[in-house]
Parts: C-alpha cells; structure tokens; sequence
C-alpha cells in the first residue's frame, strides 16, 4: 500500500510540475509575442520617419540644385551680355583709327628753309 501512495504522489507532483511548465512556457511565449509586435511597430515607425526624412532630404537637395542651376544661368547670361558689350567696344576702337588716319594726312608738315 505504501508503493502505491508512492507512485500516486510521484505522478501528482510530474502532472503538477508539467502543468507548471506549460503555462510558465504558455506566459512566456505570450510575453515573446507581444514584445515581437512592439518591436514591429516601432522599426515601422522608425522606417516611416526614415522615409520622411529621406522624402524631405531630396525636396531640398532639388531646390538647392534648381537655385544653383538658376544662378548659373544667370551668370552665364551676365557674362555673354559683358563679352557681347567689350566685343562690341573693340571692334570700335579698331574702327576709329581707321577714321582718324585720314584725317591727320592731309595735314602739312613744316618746311625747311
């Protein structure tokens, strides 16, 4: 009688002490699980933000390029406009003397006497 008291005990503290594993591994696979799911949320908000940032990073590289191209242009043209206008003068220079040596011909050098 006392073996089978025993075994009866033995087998009562197994189921109790499987009965505890299970709902301490049940609880910790919850608490896994939800710990998956905040991390999830966050990396996709952390990826959103990064997105954002990038979206933003590229407006403004955009813009910093369009002002720069816009100034170049501007430049560009300021700088035509100046060798059109020094072209323009050296060409009448190089025309006035043309004019003026005829003009300093005729004049009469002084005699010998």
């Amino acid at each position: 009688m006392n073996s089978r008291f025993l075994i009866v005990l033995t087998a009562l503290a197994a189921a109790t002490t499987l009965a505890a594993c299970g709902q301490d591994s049940s609880k910790a696979a919850a608490d896994a699980k939800k710990a998956a799911a905040e991390a999830a949320d966050k990396a996709k908000e952390a990826a959103s933000k990064a997105a954002e940032a990038t979206k933003e990073a590229a407006k403004e590289a955009t813009d910093a390029t369009k002002d720069a191209a816009a100034k170049a242009a501007d430049a560009t043209k300021e700088a035509a406009t100046k060798a059109t206008d020094a072209t323009k003068d050296a060409m009448k220079s190089s025309e006035a003397p043309k004019d003026a040596a005829p003009a300093a011909a005729p004049a009469e050098a002084p005699k010998k006497q």
